[in-house]
């Protein structure tokens, strides 16, 4: 009772609440928010085909090889290929230089051109992918997707923020995760007046991807046949962990309007944190550079990554593209999405080309390592996100202006902004 009324009073302090949701605006959203579902149906089939042994013997026939028992290898190493996380990456590599293109046209030519020419480039990849005889064709074709994620990614987040009413617009952007710059920034960014704005876009997408859920999500089943499963288990396992996180990404949508985004990041942040330490501390005890963990433990295992997906679900994973979408003023929003998709890409590319060989060398401490950027995220959320619950974008600088530390910051030009 006491959020509705917290609710109700902020929509009003604001003048925010609104506007309808009526049949157009809801499948209009539901539209754009099928670029998250081609970005989440890709992470999945990436993850899942690249521990699957047909697929390995064709095209990585060394890692196969070290999968199919090579003792000398250590358990954390076998999958360990700089040619199989460039197969990953590419995708990402690609998207981060279509981010800078695909933000000069969606400012100029609007959002809709842009999700025509993702999901055109969504088609040529797919085709190409699903044609693959060598591995030239297979990067070929991820690299094609990686331009189709670059436009999605840039006007897909927009548009179902600008559609929705203000006080759905958690709800209605968060499709966007659940169906899962260079120009404007030295003009519409650098000036004080939008340093907050400018940090988040940086910052959130950054810790978005140092959660490790982008390594969990490439590279699930290949860390359940680390740790002894066979290859159709670890992929049941992966899809179980999928679904998980879809329940718990539409769970959001129902949440995020309700509660605020402050509170979702920081209960959905401790809940990773919690599971990244067990799920380390459970390797580090019960698995060696060669053997296997005990089916038990490895139940356990599966549950706590279930747990840790449902905590990126309905916390960083759809509020990761939400609260950088409504932060910044209408005059700057092409320019600070880009900059949040390239950041995102930047640190994508560098997790998932990073992750095996990590694995690789820090054993069961990378776990450890996700878990205290965790932490540290966790705490950053607390001090400096201010709260855009039922804030109007053409009112949302207020929240800076009114926050313990950004007004400070924004004090200097709050004469200079007043005359725009």
């Amino acid at each position: 009772m006491a959020v509705g009324v917290a609710e109700s009073h902020q929509d009003r302090s604001y003048g925010g609440g609104g506007g309808k949701v009526t049949a157009f605006v809801v499948l209009s959203c539901i539209t754009a928010g099928m670029g998250g579902a081609i970005f989440g149906y890709d992470i999945g089939i990436a993850g899942g085909v690249s521990s699957m042994e047909p697929f390995l013997r064709k095209f990585f026939p060394e890692v196969y090889r070290r999968m199919k028992g090579d003792s000398r290898v250590s358990n954390y190493c076998k999958f360990d290929s700089q040619l199989l996380t460039a197969f990953t990456s590419s995708l990402y590599v690609a998207g981060l230089f279509t981010t800078f293109l695909a933000s000069r046209v969606t400012s100029r030519r609007g959002r809709r051109p842009s999700m025509i020419l993702g999901g055109a480039a969504f088609l040529a990849g797919a085709a190409i992918g699903g044609a693959s005889v060598n591995i030239y064709m297979v990067i070929l074709g991820r690299v094609l997707l990686g331009v189709g994620l670059g436009f999605a990614n840039t006007a897909v987040p927009l548009y179902l923020s600008e559609m929705a009413p203000s006080r759905h617009r958690g709800a209605f952007s968060n499709g966007f995760h659940a169906s899962a710059a260079n120009g404007g920034l030295q003009m519409l960014l650098t000036q004080r007046r939008y340093r907050p704005q400018l940090v988040m876009a940086v910052a959130i997408p950054f810790f978005q991807q140092v959660t490790g859920i982008n390594a969990i999500a490439f590279y699930a089943p290949v860390l359940l046949r680390t740790i002894g499963m066979g290859e159709s288990a670890s992929l049941l396992s992966s899809v179980v962990t999928g679904v998980v996180g879809a329940a718990a990404t539409l769970l959001s949508m129902f949440l995020v309007d309700r509660f605020g985004r402050r509170t979702l990041f920081l209960a959905g942040g401790t809940q990773m944190l919690a599971s990244q330490v067990l799920i380390g501390g459970i390797l580090a005890a019960k698995l060696g550079d060669d053997g296997s963990v005990s089916k038990a433990w490895a139940g356990v295992v599966i549950f706590l990554i279930a747990v840790y997906v449902a905590g990126f679900g309905w916390s960083w994973g759809p509020l990761g593209w939400l609260v950088p979408s409504e932060i910044f003023p209408l005059e700057v929003r092409s320019a600070g999405q880009g900059v949040t998709v390239a950041t995102s890409f930047v640190f994508t590319v560098f997790v998932a080309q990073a992750f095996l060989a990590m694995l690789c060398h820090m054993r069961a401490g990378i776990f450890f390592f996700f878990a205290a950027w965790l932490a540290a995220m966790t705490a950053f959320v607390y001090l400096f996100l201010p709260e855009t619950k039922g804030v109007p974008i053409e009112q949302v600088d207020k929240v800076w202006r009114e926050h313990w530390f950004w007004k400070r910051v924004v004090a200097e030009e709050e004469p200079a902004s007043g005359k725009l």
